[in-house]
């Protein structure tokens, strides 16, 4: 597996940004091809004093393959356009595989 991790920093207008995204962004994002699972939330913490991110959105691919083509589909190229939209504090895009723990 290979996840797509987004960190938002905090927007201007911290409403605005909530009610665009779920009306308008996410939306979107479920129309792209290949995503199997996706999350997002709003309640980001830290553990030792303010968290740097407002919030925090994670996707899932089959493998970073799956991702690429993706992210280069109709869909992900409006998904990422629209991004300009509501995160006026910017956004951290990483990607990595995942591996599985064991005992």
């Amino acid at each position: 597996m290979h996840k797509l991790l987004v960190l938002y920093p905090k927007p201007a207008d911290p409403d605005h940004f909530r009610d665009y995204y779920v009306t308008n962004h996410l939306p979107l994002v479920e129309k792209i091809p290949g995503l199997l699972a996706w999350r997002y939330s709003f309640d980001v913490a830290a553990t030792n004093g303010e968290a740097p991110y407002f919030a925090v959105f994670e996707a899932d691919y089959a493998d970073a393959d799956a991702m690429a083509a993706a992210q280069a589909s109709p869909q992900g190229q409006r998904a990422a356009a629209d991004v300009a939209n509501y995160a006026t504090g910017g956004a951290v895009i990483i990607h990595y595989p995942v591996q599985d723990g064991t005992d």
